[in-house]
């Protein structure tokens, strides 16, 4: 099996007229994993750095130390699976993917560093603003680029841009806390 295919794969390899694709359904997976982690650290985040002891310590490794750590893993070790989730799948590696998923790891790295290291709150929001500036970069280029093959589907671009927003509010918050 082909280490880039990671996850069951759907089709048949033994017939050459059939292209083997990926399943969606781990990538699915994680990016449900992802959201649900970001949701829970954005609303730590909201409710502890406008506090009178203001905090972003836990919401910081939520929304973008295991957001990213599993936007890694989504985009990077699961590359086919994601490629099929978003209809990308060309039956080998696309090293855009891998990329994109590297910089998700930088992401979570700096907030985990900036607690680990106890780099202090202000670290903390830098982490919020850095990655909500980098998803809200991806939402406007998946906004304003064509997308020729199909109808883009808009919930997940949405989503994406809500995130940004909500982590770029407390990055800000952070930083005049």
């Amino acid at each position: 099996m082909n280490p880039s295919a990671i996850g069951p794969m759907v089709g048949s390899m033994s017939d050459p007229g059939v292209k083997p694709k990926a399943d969606p359904k781990p990538a699915a997976v994680l990016m449900a994993l992802t959201y649900i982690a970001g949701g829970i650290g954005v609303a730590i985040g909201f409710g502890s750095v406008s506090g009178d002891d203001p905090s972003l310590t836990v919401a910081v490794l939520l929304a973008v130390g295991l957001a990213g750590l599993l936007s890694f893993f989504r985009h990077s070790v699961f590359h086919r699976s994601d490629a099929a989730r978003m209809g990308w799948d060309f039956g080998r590696r696309n090293n855009f993917q891998v990329e994109v998923g590297i910089a998700n790891l930088a992401f979570a790295l700096l907030a985990l560093l900036a607690v680990i290291m106890d780099w202090g709150l202000a670290a903390e929001a830098s982490a919020f603003l850095v990655f909500g500036f980098y998803l809200g970069g991806d939402a406007v280029m998946l906004i304003t680029s064509p997308r020729d093959d199909q109808a883009r589907p808009w919930l997940p671009v949405v989503a994406m841009a809500t995130y940004a927003a909500m982590l770029i509010t407390i990055g800000f918050m952070g930083m005049a806390a």
